[in-house]
């Protein structure tokens, strides 16, 4: 299992920060429509519950909302990804059907309200990752966004440079139809969906749609030093 470290200045912003690591050996196959059924379900219960305005107010999404601006980033410029989504639910423009392991990534994070990154083990180099705070010389490539201003903004590092954000994982180790190897982590930056119940529940869906085993789970709880 990969290690976390956390900086400081995060868990001063957010000193309830849990992280959820679930990694995993998987298949990314198209998304069948059985999962796709439970996504579907999920952005109805997303729309009945919520109107635009509210949906910032969810803990997990506002919480997340506040580490940006106590860092110095616009949460309304460069949206944590899961208040993009139900966003998006909500405006009835709907959510992508992409490949399992995107798509179980989305469902988790659509109930949870967790932005959760999703990355490619085979593509992070070294065995841990620092969630630090973005600068203005990092280059970074968001997912379908091409180059992204990360400075003043959460970031996991592996030995190479920044990977992903709440906003937006990085292009070098997205998941692909490749991926073999999964890494996903539950960014809870306070508390909405138990972190526990949350990585309970991705496991589950790992294993019952992208054949996964081979399935070490951990919940990391930070302490400032």
């Amino acid at each position: 299992m990969i290690q976390v470290k956390i900086d400081p200045r995060i868990l001063e912003a957010c000193p309830e920060t849990r992280i959820g690591l679930i990694s995993a050996t998987v298949v990314n196959e198209p998304t069948s429509d059985e999962l796709w059924t439970e996504i579907e379900a999920a952005a109805a219960d997303i729309k009945a519950r919520y109107q635009l305005l509210e949906i910032n107010q969810r803990p997990a999404i506002a919480a997340t909302r506040h580490l940006y601006r106590t860092l110095g980033k616009d949460p309304s410029r460069y949206r944590v990804s899961s208040e993009a989504l139900c966003r998006r639910i909500i405006r009835g423009l709907g959510i992508y059907r992409l490949t399992t392991l995107i798509d179980v990534v989305n469902l988790v994070s659509i109930k949870s309200g967790y932005a959760i990154s999703g990355l490619d083990g085979d593509h992070i180099v070294g065995d841990t990752l620092t969630m630090s705070v973005g600068t203005a010389q990092d280059e970074y490539h968001g997912i379908g966004r091409g180059v992204l201003n990360i400075e003043g903004m959460p970031c996991y590092c592996d030995a190479v440079g920044p990977i992903a954000t709440p906003t937006s994982d990085e292009e070098r180790t997205k998941f692909t139809e490749l991926t073999v190897k999964a890494q996903i982590n539950i960014n809870a930056f306070a508390p909405e969906m138990p972190v526990g119940e949350a990585v309970d529940w991705m496991a589950s869906l790992l294993k019952k749609y992208a054949h996964a085993t081979n399935i070490e789970t951990v919940i990391y709880s930070p302490t400032i030093e």
